[in-house]
């Protein structure tokens, strides 16, 4: 009678054995190999009529290793089955009697296989404390916007000479020396750059400049450290590049001429509202203003959730078998070396893994094919930069398009994930416990810029 016993051999780590009896595989063994010589086909013989002992003799062996390996898999998953055993992965073999198999000389045989257990844990959501910043929109940030609606909705001229800040510069970068002269093979690279770019003592160069005129800087003094590190990167440079001279050939004069503050402009906006007052324009762009900070107030939320919940969820793991796994149980072998180095970094993933699962198991979050279709939509509402509305009636476009993603099983997979992510959090923001604090924009941006994960 085959048999399984389980022994602990470490922190969360057991070692099962399964033992077999000759009566435990033998006749499984026998009537394996008459399948067998049914189907065999072997030349010289008609199909089901080859001889039993030249089955036995040319592929024996292989279906009695087969048929005991499958045996054991047998009784290891009933026992994991029937115990209930919370494992990671799955059992990994230990030293093992497979080399000794003999079909010719049929004994008992024993295998063994480690396992590692998850760790048992609790959470309570009412004990994470976190605080949600309440973004203070001032008329000044109002202000900010509805001069860049404007200038987005206004219209191009091109004027003889730069007057200011709000000037659009096409221009070629000619690689020079401190004195304009143009350097052999250095680079040349066509821009566009509005006036404001430039370091603000920088700026009063261009005043006055016509086409054609031209104005020689060095990187490092032109521009701010954001403007340059973008400008290097357009001209295929580096850091240390910085301090290199650029001829700037201005090829074209440009001057938005901002869109007056009427109803047209309030209906080209917001295209589904009756705004008619300046007034009321402005109280609109500050509720977007509003919205669009509350909802990286509630990502930072999840995020002091998500950290809290790493940081403050003991948990203990059966180490030495996870590296053993990540050894011999991935896609890829590594060396002892290589698990040592990447362990850190994949137990903190499990942990998350584990508290992400406990949590969306306990609440019984579900994610229904509809969740997947709507998120579907929403994703192509994005891509289609929020004009989905110029589609007019055409929903049956955009439902064969949630269709079409529905049979991709990636797309499926990706958005499965993502949903019940989202749903977990959606949830927990509900059971934590909330401080609002007031801050300004700019002291939250600083909170987001230092924080890594």
């Amino acid at each position: 009678m085959a048999s399984v016993t389980r022994e602990n051999i470490g922190l969360l780590n057991d070692k099962l054995t399964v033992q077999l009896s000759k009566e435990d595989y033998y006749s499984g063994f026998e009537q394996s190999l008459k399948k067998y010589a049914k189907t065999a086909n072997i030349p010289g013989f008609r199909k089901g009529m080859v001889p039993a002992g030249l089955v036995k003799k040319m592929y024996g062996q292989g279906v009695f290793s087969d048929e005991i390996l499958r045996k054991v898999e047998s009784e290891l998953n009933s026992y994991l089955d029937q115990e209930k055993l919370e494992i990671f992965a799955q059992p990994l073999p230990l030293d093992n009697d497979a080399a000794k198999l003999d079909m010719n000389a049929p004994v008992d045989y024993t295998f063994s296989f480690e396992i590692g257990l998850k760790p048992a844990f609790e959470i309570d959501p009412k004990n994470i404390n976190v605080t949600r910043y309440k973004i203070i929109v001032t008329d000044e940030m109002v202000q900010e916007e509805v001069e860049r609606l404007q200038i987005r909705n206004g219209k191009m001229n091109e004027p003889e000479t730069v007057t200011g800040d709000d000037n659009v510069l096409n221009v070629t970068f000619i690689e020079c020396d401190a004195d304009g002269n143009e350097i052999e093979n250095g680079v040349r690279k066509d821009n566009s750059l509005l006036v404001k770019y430039f370091e603000e003592n920088f700026r009063k160069n261009f005043l006055g400049k016509k086409l054609g005129d031209a104005v020689v800087l060095q990187l490092s003094k032109a521009f701010e450290d954001k403007e340059k590190e973008a400008i290097l990167g357009d001209l295929g440079l580096t850091k240390e590049d910085g301090d290199k001279y650029f001829k700037l050939q201005i090829t074209k004069l440009g001057l938005v001429e901002k869109a007056d503050l009427n109803e047209e402009f309030f209906l080209s906006v917001y295209p589904n509202t009756e705004i008619k007052t300046e007034a009321d324009f402005r109280a609109a762009v500050k509720t977007e203003i509003e919205g669009h900070f509350d909802q990286q107030s509630r990502n930072q939320v999840f995020d002091q959730v998500y950290h809290h919940l790493l940081d403050h969820t003991p948990m203990e793991f059966p180490e030495n078998f996870l590296k053993r796994w990540l050894q011999t149980g991935g896609e890829q072998p590594k060396t002892a070396e290589e698990a040592e180095t990447d362990y850190p970094n994949f137990a903190n993933q499990l942990k998350w893994t584990l508290v992400s699962s406990k949590i969306i198991q306990d609440n019984k979050i579900e994610v229904l094919p509809d969740d997947i279709r709507d998120f579907a939509k929403q994703q192509l509402f994005s891509y289609m930069g929020g004009q989905l509305g110029a589609l007019g009636d055409n929903q049956q476009w955009v439902d064969d398009y949630a269709n079409r993603m529905m049979q991709d099983r990636k797309f499926v997979e990706d958005s499965y994930h993502r949903i019940s992510t989202d749903k977990m959090f959606n949830l927990l923001e509900g059971q934590v416990t909330a401080t609002e604090e007031p801050i300004s924009a700019k002291d939250f941006a600083e909170k987001l810029h230092h924080h890594h994960h």
